[in-house]
């Protein structure tokens, strides 16, 4: 892997191609005596690198080297060894976005020029007709990726280069701690603070309950039609500002501290809890509310000065739109395939600087290393970037996924090679199958409260 600090050189093609452009040049001027030279314009010259490609093939791969299952698009073209690779990962409907990848996108793609990012992603999104569903934006998104990967490799340019160049040299990342007690979880803080992460979501678990906690044995409800996970938000809604003056106490105010809610509040209750928390400073307070209910950020923001994170169920321009500009939240966090990849999510990012509001892309374990890579190249090149969900894959994942982002004292680096710069071994990605039956989640369908009633995740 070449060094997160060294810029990109020019290769042997590149050089070639400039080399030959120039040429071009000098006999244009050449040829332009005489009366020529309206003659030459009316000649179509090619740029470097530009020699008519098209699309043979798109596919989903399917692999599982983390526990969970992830799916990886790619878009192979006429130029032999040119394809690229985009994320398409939506867990609990994965089979599903194969389906409409392999069925239907590579019909619909073969034989159309991948140079036309744009076209081709308004081309699929429209011929659905029924719009912005997860399972099309996720295969959308794998497609639209991918096709970004193919046009850094052809021009010889990192994705971030394509995008308007780097405003940073790395992105800040945040990962996962918690606990059930302060102790408990500034211990987990800690830990990540030694390794150089000065970002830290902190989870609070109740015992026995469902609550988005680091500890997952919680009460298993009755047997029959309405089995499921024991969950009860007032034990939560009480227990979180306890644990978070607890941590700052033992921690104090170096280390930046982010929660997330996970909509499992009732609305009211969560401006509650973004109330309590203001005198402990959060970086941000994600998801206090569902998809369903942004009407509620115009009474959330009128309450409190806690900054709010939302987004990463997000499908829909109106679900965002209008939070956006009407300076309801700080921070935006929409999970780039469920969104329509990196050409929405560049024009996100662009729509929010206007109104002050960052990114901070949803970046968990069931992105795969190329979603990652992909959040990445989009940070860089983001004047109004906030911050990066990042996980530490295993070593298993990282020979799969070769080229994938490297994180150092708690920043995110992505090489210089061109594109996206990370791959898939098919070979190696086959040794590890999907091993869940059924091998999506269905563990949100059993999220119910202590009467059976079902709950929002």
């Amino acid at each position: 892997m070449n060094s997160p600090h060294l810029e990109p050189t020019v290769d042997r093609r590149s050089f070639l191609s400039r080399l030959s452009a120039g040429a071009a040049l000098a006999g244009f001027c050449a040829g332009s005596r005489g009366g020529r030279a309206a003659e030459s314009r009316e000649e179509p010259v090619e740029n470097s690198g530009s020699k008519p490609i098209h699309i043979t093939k798109v596919r989903m791969i399917l692999t599982d080297t983390q526990g969970i299952a992830t799916g990886v698009v790619k878009v192979e073209t006429s130029e032999p060894g040119l394809y690229g690779v985009g994320c398409a990962t939506f867990k609990p409907g994965i089979l599903a976005v194969q389906t409409a990848v392999d069925r239907y996108l590579d019909p619909f793609l073969r034989g159309k020029d991948p140079a036309h990012i744009e076209d081709l992603w308004q081309a699929s999104f429209q011929s659905s007709y029924w719009r912005n569903g997860p399972v099309l934006m996720n295969a959308l998104s794998g497609v639209d990726s991918a096709l970004w990967d193919i046009k850094g490799k052809r021009v010889g340019l990192p994705v971030y280069q394509l995008l308007g160049g780097k405003c940073r040299v790395a992105c800040p990342a945040y990962s996962h701690a918690g606990g059930s007690t302060p102790e408990e979880a500034a211990t987990s803080i800690q830990r990540l603070v030694e390794k150089g992460y000065r970002y830290v979501r902190c989870q609070v678990s109740v015992p026995r309950h469902d609550v988005y906690g680091p500890d997952t044995r919680v009460a298993k409800l009755r047997k029959g039609h309405f089995a499921g996970n024991s969950h009860r938000s007032s034990p939560y809604v009480k227990a979180v500002p306890r644990v978070f003056e607890g941590v700052r106490k033992i921690l104090g105010d170096d280390v930046e501290l982010l929660h997330d809610v996970h909509e499992r509040l009732h609305p009211i209750q969560a401006i509650q809890v973004a109330k309590d928390l203001e005198p402990y400073r959060l970086f941000f307070l994600e998801d206090p509310f569902a998809p369903e209910d942004i009407g509620y950020f115009e009474h959330l923001r009128a309450q409190t000065s806690t900054p709010i994170a939302m987004g990463e169920l997000f499908n829909n321009p109106n679900e965002y739109v209008d939070i956006i500009s009407g300076r309801l939240i700080d921070f935006i966090r929409c999970h780039i395939s469920q969104i329509g990849g990196i050409s929405a999510a560049r024009k996100i990012a662009n729509l929010c600087d206007f109104f002050r509001v960052r990114t901070a892309w949803h970046g968990p374990g069931d992105t795969s290393p190329v979603g990652h890579a992909a959040n990445c190249h989009l940070d860089l090149a983001t004047w109004n970037f906030g911050i990066q969900e990042f996980v530490e894959f295993s070593d298993r994942t990282r020979e799969v996924f070769p080229g994938m982002p490297e994180i150092h004292d708690g920043m995110i680096y992505v090489n210089e090679a061109p594109g996206l710069g990370v791959d898939i071994d098919e070979k190696l990605a086959a040794k590890y199958p999907f091993t869940k039956e059924p091998p999506w989640d269905p563990s949100w369908g059993y999220f119910r409260g202590v009467d059976g009633t079902i709950r929002r995740p």
